[in-house]
């Protein structure tokens, strides 16, 4: 509220709030383009409340976040729900000074509808992208809103194809909340896409965003991505039924935080990238992904993993990843309070993984357990090349070996591997 018994000057203005829903507020529809409507309206003020009203909303194109944006749903009520995919080979090469494709079959594309341009490099997996918004479809060419900027050529395998994220911004849309909203990636009926290029969220190169219960589910990729991001919260956020990675911390992206958060029923519940710094993962769940609960690796350093269970999680519970050298080594993490238990069955039953040339990792008072159907066997495993790893006040419940450290004998390693 504004005091009015000063003379104070009143410079600050109160946010804008526009309702945008199916059969009521100041915008009415039923798919992205309302929404997308929405959010450039108030890029126009500087920034506001897109307020989107119960429904569920078919998302033909990602809804590109803009810088002060507030995008708010009504919890479970709210969702955003990707279309089904399509996707066909290219018809001709495209080079890359062009902005139109000729393809096999254009009966799948829609003005306005989001694409991905995709070829192979060299036969050694390599993917050329783009990504882009369709203007026209003219017969079975595909007309884009700007030229593609990279070769799409038949040798290559080039496709086109409707893969796109439900939320997205690149380069410099910063301060950003999105709260309380579902969003559905339509996953059999979508294709598979690497969490570098897509996700139910993707983002690169922003900074300060906060999302607070939102849910990404059924996405044919990653949950969360964000590559090249600082200052990232999520509180009560969860990641389920996802392809590939829940939360997908990717390279460079400092300061990452979440609190209250599950991941669930994914390849893996959070995927420490490249270069993931000074992060906090506090009261979160991680379980039953097919790989693992907490991966963490190249250069991810002086992050904490605090009070989190971690749990039926096929291959391995929290693995730090061998790195290359020891300069890319995950050194100074910290693994304190958390509940391991019933991991690694699919593998060798290991709860904790430390491999390589991983120095000062802090495993404390955690309770490491199976619970009864031996499903965990080791409770940590020390690799050979790792070292000055603080083992401490962990309790160790119905496993074979409660700490195994891999390489000549205990007793002349004691003072490294210390287990109080």
């Amino acid at each position: 509220m504004i005091d009015l018994s000063t003379n104070r000057p009143m410079t600050t203005r109160s946010e804008m709030v526009l309702r945008v829903g199916q059969g009521e507020g100041d915008l009415r529809g039923t798919d992205d383009k309302v929404l997308q409507a929405g959010a450039d309206y108030l890029k126009r003020l500087g920034g506001g409340i897109l307020q989107i009203l119960p429904g569920v909303y078919t998302m033909r194109n990602a809804l590109y976040l803009h810088p002060n944006l507030t995008v708010r749903g009504e919890g479970e009520a709210t969702v955003l729900k990707k279309a089904p995919g399509f996707k066909t080979d290219l018809d001709r090469d495209s080079d890359w000074y062009e902005a139109r494709a000729a393809v096999r079959d254009a009966g799948g594309f829609s003005v306005g509808c989001g694409v991905m341009l995709r070829a192979f490099r060299g036969g050694d997996g390599r993917m050329e992208v783009v990504k882009d918004t369709v203007t026209a479809v003219e017969g079975n060419l595909v007309s884009l809103s700007r030229r593609i900027y990279k070769n799409m050529w038949l040798e290559e395998r080039a496709t086109l194809a409707t893969v796109f994220p439900i939320l997205t911004a690149e380069e410099g849309v910063h301060d950003v909340r999105v709260e309380d909203l579902v969003l559905d990636g339509n996953r059999d009926e979508n294709e598979e896409i690497n969490g570098n290029y897509s996700g139910a969220v993707f983002l690169q190169r922003c900074h300060r965003y906060r999302f607070s219960n939102v849910t990404a589910r059924n996405y044919n990729g990653d949950g969360f991505s964000f590559q090249i991001c600082d200052d990232f919260v999520f509180e009560n956020c969860v990641s389920q039924e996802n392809a590939n990675l829940g939360f997908h911390p990717g390279s460079g992206s400092q300061r990452p935080v979440f609190r209250d958060c599950r991941s669930t029923g994914n390849s893996q519940g959070i995927f420490f990238c490249w270069g993931v710094s000074d992060g906090l993962a506090e009261r979160c769940t991680c379980s039953d992904n097919l790989d693992f609960g907490i991966s963490i690796g190249h250069r991810d350093t002086d992050n904490r993993i605090l009070d989190c269970s971690i749990e039926r999680n096929h291959k391995v519970g929290v693995l730090f990843r061998e790195p290359q050298s020891e300069f890319r080594g995950a050194h100074r993490n910290v693994l304190a309070s958390c509940r391991i238990r019933d991991n690694g069955f699919a593998a060798d039953g290991t709860g904790v993984d430390v491999l390589g040339e991983t120095h000062q990792v802090e495993i404390r008072n955690c309770r490491i357990e199976d619970t009864g159907e031996g499903r965990q066997k080791i409770g940590i495993r020390i690799g050979e090349q790792a070292k000055d790893i603080v083992v401490d006040g962990n309790r160790y419940l119905n496993l074979e070996e409660d700490v195994r450290i891999e390489g000549g004998s205990v007793a002349a390693r004691e003072e490294t591997w210390r287990n109080r």
